[in-house]
């Protein structure tokens, strides 16, 4: 029987007949943008640490009242999120659960002690929040969400703003899925205090690419963050940010299109779950969903050994009756992998 450990089991498998539903990997292309900007020769020295001017320099018109100097180039979200905790090494920070699964090893490792605000339907209960924030250092904010797929109101989101600013309590918002929100715009926590990160991964479609960045006007972050990454990955993948930086002169259109096809399959997939008999949050951005399920280990090994279907375990997400499922596939993979679903579930209960 396969012993499930960590999403470690099921990133990057792919196999004959196999139906995905685990890595939030997007499966459309990148904007064909992405590659006219590679240039092989310079990028095979040594980059700048804090990551290209250039990058930068586009980054800082998409941020109001912010320079260059504002952000770090990473090599994806999880690095800005690992330095920017180790950078910290103490302290208490506060986090929504369900949470994304490297939030609490990221933390874990890097000396922090996490204090847990528990999800009201899927979103912040903000007078929890208020109890759960005294003494934290930081708090960490995720809208739209993996897993859940929900989205903060723009009125929590401008308390929290206001709860941190008046206590002096930091905020690291990790945005990268605020371009594909379904039900309104994004709105950015904002302040001197918030600690933005963001990447390229999901709306541009470049997950292997690995460019994240993170934004602040506290220079202080920004340097000790730059010291922490010169000993450890140095500067990140040159190729990578020429990529990046091309893909920004993408048309808008090139979003807003992606954001249609995500909407659509995010009705068939909640449709068909609801269908099942499975209890969910519909999803508001992202492209998770994260039904409660009974027996949720013994069903997702079942699916997988038997039905070639791969889920995740709702336990590495502080969720341990649920499971989620990535809807990062067309529909055609999904509505077959809703029907082996639906065949495995005449075999264990899990509704």
């Amino acid at each position: 029987m396969l012993k499930l450990k960590s999403p470690a089991d099921f990133i990057g498998k792919q196999g004959t007949g196999v139906i995905s539903f685990g890595s939030g990997q997007p499966d459309l292309p990148p904007p064909r943008e992405a590659f006219s900007g590679i240039d092989i020769t310079r990028d095979l020295r040594y980059g700048l640490i804090q990551g290209e001017l250039p990058l930068r320099q586009a980054l800082s018109k998409e941020y109001p009242r912010s320079t260059p100097d504002n952000f770090v180039i990473t090599n994806g979200a999880s690095e800005a999120l690992d330095l920017v905790f180790r950078a910290w090494g103490k302290g208490k920070i506060l986090l929504p659960r369900p949470y994304y699964y490297s939030y609490l090893p990221l933390i874990q490792m890097a000396g922090m002690t996490p204090v847990f605000t528990d999800l009201v339907d899927g979103r912040i209960d903000i007078a929890d929040f208020k109890r759960k924030v005294r003494g934290c250092r930081a708090v960490l904010i995720n809208s739209p969400s993996n897993p859940t797929g929900r989205v903060e109101s723009i009125e929590t989101l401008k308390e929290i703003e206001r709860i941190t600013q008046q206590k002096g309590i930091h905020v690291v918002s990790d945005e990268v899925y605020k371009d594909l929100i379904y039900e309104r715009e994004n709105y950015p926590i904002q302040g001197d205090h918030v600690i933005t990160i963001n990447s390229f991964s999901k709306t541009y479609c470049m997950c292997g690419v690995r460019v994240g960045y993170l934004w602040t006007s506290d220079k202080k972050v920004v340097e000790d963050v730059c010291e922490m990454k010169t000993h450890t990955s140095m500067n990140t993948n040159l190729v990578g940010q020429d990529m990046a930086l091309s893909t920004m002169r993408a048309p808008a259109s090139y979003i807003e299109d992606q954001r249609k096809i995500w909407r659509e399959r995010r009705d068939f997939i909640y449709k068909g779950l609801l269908d099942l008999g499975f209890d969910l949050w519909k999803p508001e951005g992202a492209f998770y969903v994260l039904p409660k399920c009974r027996n949720p280990r013994k069903f997702l090994t079942l699916l997988y050994e038997e039905y070639k279907v791969i889920t995740y375990l709702g336990e590495w997400f502080g969720a341990p009756d649920r499971i989620r499922l990535s809807y990062a596939l067309d529909v055609n993979k999904i509505e077959e992998g809703l029907g082996r679903i639906r065949q495995a579930m005449r075999r264990v209960r899990a509704v």
